[in-house]
């Protein structure tokens, strides 16, 4: 007989990580399966800072900054073992760029100060240019903040080549549980989810020996992290000219270093790791978090979809996503791993700003006209 679960998510990165301790926290039995292992993919490669977004404001914005403050928040109080709090240097790219930062600070929802640049120069920052400094932001140790999550819930290193749907169960190999959440990052080969537009983002980071007393992180063209503990961490990038996985290679991880170079004293950074994988990002750059749409069914029933009818949604059984949190994974993943828990547990509204229901008429029509 399978061995079963109140939940099954598929997925061990931060946004899989995240849904699964928020379920068992509500004493859910859960079990999260990953095919190469917990922060195996995008998050195990991430830069993972946590920070907010500046700009002129907006909705992805504003959600961005939400998330953040949840994060950090949620971050120092659970796992403050693998959350850096060195706060964040945000440097504009040159005085074109630095121009338009006094246009932000009215949407600067976030604590922060400004750093001219005498404080820079002190810290070890070759930048002429003033820049803001958010002291709430840091950076997170991202695979083992992914194990950290995972510490107390049932996981196995095993790919769900298939989900099938028998009597109100789902079954996953030797497992079955009544919910499924597929948090699978840029891969699906499990159901037509092609409306969430999930797109993958390659990334870099490499991890650099030091002993640079670098105290705060900073971000320009390039992130770079503070010295946590002898190592400081370059990177990651985002290269969407890489539409699959390559070699990862030292030499992407030192071209990072070259770059680093413009903004702190590299001279004694030894690599030690070069990490890369491919993040998973959304069309619209929001987060994918919900129901999952029953697509074959949708279009044979309702044809006109695709000449503008929105019927009624019909959606697959208790199966749920949660992805596409892209270059910021762990500024989302603590938020949306409680909204989508809440609404699994509780019946709570899914917020519909990450609501993947938003792209799918638009999809519709734009692929079967």
């Amino acid at each position: 007989m399978p061995v079963t679960y109140d939940t099954i998510i598929i997925g061990a990165g931060i946004a899989g990580s995240s849904v699964a301790y928020f379920l068992s926290q509500k004493g859910q039995n859960v079990l999260v399966m990953d095919k190469r292992g917990i922060a195996s993919g995008g998050s195990g490669a991430a830069g993972a800072f946590v920070s907010p977004k500046i700009g002129k404001g907006g909705p992805l914005q504003s959600l961005t900054n939400e998330a953040f403050e949840f994060a950090k928040d949620f971050y120092l109080k659970h796992f403050p073992a693998f959350y850096h709090q060195s706060g964040v240097v945000r440097i504009p790219k040159d005085e074109e760029d630095a121009a338009k930062f006094s246009s932000y600070e009215p949407f600067n929802e976030n604590r922060y100060t400004h750093f001219r640049a005498e404080k820079l120069k002190a810290l070890g920052i070759k930048a002429p240019l003033e820049s803001f400094f958010f002291p709430d932001a840091g950076v997170c140790d991202a695979s083992d903040m992914c194990h950290a999550l995972l510490e107390d819930i049932v996981y196995i290193q095993n790919e769900a080549e298939e989900l099938a749907l028998n009597d109100g169960m789902w079954q996953a190999g030797n497992y079955q549980a009544k919910n499924v959440v597929l948090a699978t990052g840029y891969e699906n080969r499990l159901f037509d989810m092609r409306y969430m537009g999930v797109k993958g983002s390659w990334g870099t980071r490499g991890d650099f020996n030091s002993n640079l007393p670098l105290k705060v992180s900073m971000h320009q063209s390039i992130s770079v992290s503070a010295n946590m503990n002898g190592i400081i961490r370059l990177g990651a990038t985002h290269e969407k000219n890489i539409k699959k996985p390559v070699v990862c290679e030292d030499e992407q991880a030192l071209g990072l270093k070259e770059k680093a170079s413009v903004l702190v004293d590299t001279s004694d950074m030894n690599l030690v790791k070069t990490v890369c994988a491919m993040r998973a990002g959304s069309r619209d750059y929001f987060p994918l978090v919900g129901r999952v749409i029953d697509v074959p069914f949708m279009l044979g029933a309702y044809p006109d979809i695709v000449r503008g009818a929105t019927p009624k949604l019909r959606y697959l059984e208790n199966l749920y996503a949660c992805n596409g949190l892209g270059g910021r994974g762990f500024v989302f993943g603590p938020l949306m791993g409680k909204w989508l828990a809440d609404y699994i547990f509780d019946a709570k509204e899914i917020d519909k700003r990450v609501d993947p229901d938003r792209l799918f008429f638009k999809w519709c029509r734009k692929h079967y006209t």
